[in-house]
């Protein structure tokens, strides 16, 4: 039996003030809203590839350990540059990471989560690849 496409890919997180986290993907980061929710805001990233904000009470919004939002671009300086002109404070600005061969930096979302932008340098990275 083969296994069934997958059509999208859309992570969702909970954020303590949706409008703030709106403001960072949809203005500054520039992404597209795909569909508003009223609670929850659908932003896309890529051709089927979509991040997902939810601000609802009762529901634990604290930033997790461990999760990083990698948005991948050829562009990281031209990103660096566009995000700091914006007031934007980087963690770890544009550099190499030889140990995963790629090109990238770190900032934080107004909730707290951490948000990569890199570039791979490895050819075996193949974007064409089809679950």
């Amino acid at each position: 039996m083969n296994r069934p496409a997958l059509a999208e890919q859309i992570t969702f997180l909970y954020v303590p003030n949706l409008e703030a986290a709106a403001h960072f993907y949809g203005e500054l980061l520039g992404l597209p809203l795909a569909l508003d929710q009223g609670t929850c805001r659908i932003y896309r990233v890529a051709q089927q590839s979509y991040i997902g904000l939810c601000q609802r009470p009762g529901v634990d919004d604290s930033p997790k350990h461990g999760i990083i939002i990698t948005l991948v671009s050829h562009e990281v300086d031209a990103w660096h540059a566009y995000l700091s002109a914006q007031g934007i404070h980087f963690e770890q600005p544009p550099q190499h990471n030889a140990t995963y061969g790629i090109y990238h930096c770190f900032l934080r979302d107004p909730a707290g989560y951490l948000v990569e932008i890199q570039r791979f340098l490895a050819a075996a990275w193949d974007q064409s690849v089809q679950p």
